[in-house]
């Protein structure tokens, strides 16, 4: 089941979870599809993949963010489709936050915009289709960026790491969740079973989908692990790079500033 983790951005744009693909095109038309098929039942699939600790890992990472209580602070969320970093954001800010959800799948698109409107969202988060490695921005727009379990679905992670520095204003931030390397020996084992055994089951059942969640269990077994990762942000020009793991390196947050 293990396959040996990618280390640096260009391995990742020809990796399919454990199948090699023949270029960023392919692997971006084949994750489109995947997010199509999941979009509506991509919240609940969260909750049962994850037992509900995927709400506790965005939680603490929009608190690491501290979002500003400004007027007119801004924030971009990258493959943020259905809306849950977005909506902690808002809540977080008081409101006071101008946010933009970005996403390549017009299918998670919608869900987000959905649920934005039943929770009076409308006018205050714009919903925006767009590829995370060619941003439809200018230069210096926004004072965060974040992406929360969407960069291994990126084909190029360089060109979006580079889009993260570049759309950023200086002093912006960027913080990046995303599932990682568990460091705790009897915490992997079972971690290994449950992703391979359980997660495919769980998504045939409940979303009537083996083959999209083989993929991305794969997925996750073959992203870079935190330090490799966090040598990619510092390599797209951010300063005072870090990271902090969550559930024993289930999950890891990475930071980074624009100086």
């Amino acid at each position: 089941m293990s396959q040996t983790r990618i280390t640096d951005a260009d391995g990742m744009e020809t990796s399919y979870g454990f199948s090699t693909v023949s270029g960023g095109g392919e692997k971006q038309a084949r994750v489109d599809e995947v997010f199509h098929r999941v979009a509506s039942r991509y919240d609940v699939m969260n909750d049962l993949m994850s037992g509900g600790l995927h709400r506790v890992w965005k939680n603490a990472m929009v608190s690491w963010l501290a979002p500003s209580r400004r007027p007119g602070w801004s924030f971009i969320d990258v493959a943020g489709g259905t809306g849950d970093i977005a909506f902690r954001i808002m809540d977080a800010s008081r409101g006071a936050a101008q946010g933009t959800v970005l996403d390549i799948n017009a299918s998670m698109l919608g869900v987000g915009a959905e649920r934005a409107g039943k929770r009076g969202l409308d006018g205050a988060l714009t919903f925006v289709e767009g590829n995370a490695e060619r941003l439809p921005f200018p230069d210096m727009s926004f004072d965060a960026y974040t992406i929360a379990f969407g960069i291994r679905n990126v084909p190029r992670i360089d060109y979006a790491l580079a889009e993260a520095h570049r759309v950023l204003k200086p002093g912006g931030r960027f913080l990046c969740l995303e599932f990682s390397e568990v460091d705790m020996p009897i915490l992997d084992k079972a971690y290994e079973l449950w992703s391979f055994r359980a997660i495919p089951a769980i998504g045939e059942m409940v979303a009537k989908d083996r083959a999209s969640y083989e993929y991305l269990v794969e997925s996750i077994r073959r992203f870079p692990n935190q330090e490799n990762f966090a040598s990619m942000v510092r390599t797209a020009g951010f300063s005072r790079v870090s990271y902090r793991n969550l559930s024993g390196g289930i999950a890891a947050i990475h930071s980074g500033w624009k100086l």
